[in-house]
């Protein structure tokens, strides 16, 4: 099977969680920069969350050019990977709506730490079927970054007991280290 239909597919997916993400913004009652300032933190978790799916999206695109052949598996897997992703703009709208409280942003840090896995099993998935030539294994050698951002985020979490914005810090962090896409891989693909 080729990956177009799946990476069609997860493209869809995608363009609606940022689009169910969106229509949560609630428009402020007033026309002065007073009426924004209550919804900075549902704003600031919009955008942190936004990034997150851009980065889920251009990562997974450039995996999927250099996937040639899909698998019963990996469609699983990827769909397991969009389950989690689809939780963003619950824990994203939970937290925003709480001012980053301890739980919301805990919970936020499981969704992250929980995509990432996903992701790391879909990973998996391509390069068992690629065997043990895959182009993706050759490109994402040891994995470093992905095997760091699921230790920060597991770190985020437990610090979100301690200090909500501190968790935060770890997620915009793991997002600064993924929101190029990964060199290795487009190096893999040519682009």
């Amino acid at each position: 099977m080729k990956t177009t239909r799946l990476e069609a597919f997860s493209d869809g997916v995608m363009a609606i969680i940022i689009t169910i993400m969106v229509l949560e913004l609630k428009v402020p009652r007033g026309d002065d920069w007073q009426a924004i300032q209550p919804l900075l933190p549902v704003f600031g978790s919009y955008v942190m969350s936004f990034a997150y799916i851009a980065i889920y999206w251009n990562n997974h695109h450039h995996m999927l050019h250099i996937t040639e052949r899909s698998s019963g598996a990996i469609l699983w897997a990827n769909l397991h990977l969009l389950f989690w992703l689809s939780l963003i703009p619950f824990a994203s709208g939970w937290m925003g709506e709480n001012q980053f409280a301890t739980q919301p942003t805990a919970l936020y840090g499981l969704v992250l730490l929980m995509s990432a896995v996903a992701y790391f099993v879909l990973q998996g998935a391509i390069m068992r079927r690629q065997g043990e030539q895959s182009k993706l294994k050759q490109a994402i050698g040891s994995d470093w970054k992905g095997k760091a951002s699921i230790v920060m985020y597991v770190a985020g979490i437990v610090l979100a007991f301690v200090s909500p914005w501190l968790a935060v810090g770890l997620y915009v962090a793991v997002a600064c280290v993924w929101f190029v896409p990964d060199r290795r891989i487009a190096r893999a693909v040519g682009g």
